[in-house]
């Protein structure tokens, strides 16, 4: 008996050892892509009139047809639950609250409060969580993943929205409901998903050749998408704005998973379940924050240091959430 109990301690490291590692092999693969894609633009492989093309590809085209490709083969009513979409939104307006919370009490100027905000709860789904979420989950858990970050997006595209709008350099400056509305529907991953759904919903199979063709797309989407992120991480910005950063950091990569495995666990929901959720909410902050603070009078160079700083930081707390969610 003794030397029984004496193995459980020793297999029970052993377990944790080879979670470790298999995290580890997901990961970093990951962003060594990340970290090539940095490179080639430091070195002019991949410049600017090769950058924006290819990301306008992966951002409309490619990544819309994978999502669309795994939710519209898969059995929506399966892999959907009304209490995870709920328990993985709830974190959402919790982070945002707490980072409006925060902006005054550092008294943060108005126009850069919008970008800090964004920044603090807009993660970057399609082009990192998805790719984690594929890597370590396989096929079902990005299945599920994809369908949940349809969700997520509509509600983190609302209040980046609305954040950048109460808080811009002109306090004048009105954005329409329309013109919001418009903002929100009109991003290509959750027209995707939405239409994913449907033909998930009605049991319409796709053709074969469309099915292929979508699976070639499909290939170049997540390998693409990472290069494309490595390009937009400047150190030079990350030094400028690094007391900033640091706080976007702790909401996002911190504050924002925590709250949810949290919520996950008092909701006692299952591992297989609430893994691809935990995934997208430790996904580092938007690529899209720029464009957005850019075209809504905010801060664009906070929102590309925080864009830089969380992507390099998320390498270690994607490995702290899958261990610990795991």
């Amino acid at each position: 008996m003794l030397a029984d109990n004496r193995a459980e301690p020793v297999e029970g490291c052993a377990r944790i050892e080879n979670l470790v590692a298999e995290i580890l092999k997901t990961i970093l693969p990951i962003f060594v892509i990340i970290l090539l894609g940095w490179s080639l633009r430091r070195l002019d492989f991949m410049q600017e009139g090769f950058v924006k093309p290819a990301n306008r590809l992966v951002y409309y085209v490619a990544i819309p047809a994978m999502i669309f490709r795994e939710i519209a083969e898969a059995e929506f009513l399966q892999h959907f639950s009304l209490v995870l979409v709920a328990a993985t939104l709830a974190p959402l307006i919790l982070v945002a609250l707490a980072g409006l919370i925060l902006a005054r009490g550092i008294k943060l100027e108005r126009h850069r409060v919008g970008s800090f905000l964004q920044c603090s709860f807009h993660g970057n789904l399609g082009y990192i969580g998805l790719a984690v979420a594929f890597y370590f989950l396989g096929n079902e858990g990005f299945t599920r993943a994809s369908i949940l970050a349809g969700f997520v997006m509509l509600l983190q595209n609302f209040l980046a929205v609305v954040a950048l709008s109460r808080f811009n350099k002109d306090p004048e400056q009105k954005v329409s409901t329309l013109s919001l509305v418009r903002r929100v529907l009109l991003n290509p991953v959750i027209i995707s998903a939405m239409a994913g759904m449907a033909f998930s919903l009605l049991r319409l199979g796709l053709p074969v050749i469309l099915d292929r063709s979508l699976r070639i797309l499909s290939g170049m989407a997540l390998p693409l998408a990472l290069l494309v992120i490595g390009t937009s991480i400047s150190f030079a910005q990350m030094r400028q704005q690094l007391r900033l950063t640091a706080l976007i950091a702790l909401l996002k990569l911190l504050l924002l998973p925590a709250s949810g495995l949290i919520l996950f666990y008092l909701l006692e929901l299952h591992r297989v379940d609430y893994l691809p959720a935990l995934i997208l909410l430790a996904s580092p902050s938007a690529t899209v924050s720029y464009v957005m603070a850019s075209e809504m009078a905010g801060d664009a160079d906070m929102a590309t240091a925080a864009i830089s700083v969380t992507t390099l930081v998320s390498a270690v707390t994607f490995t702290l959430w899958l261990s610990l969610g795991s």
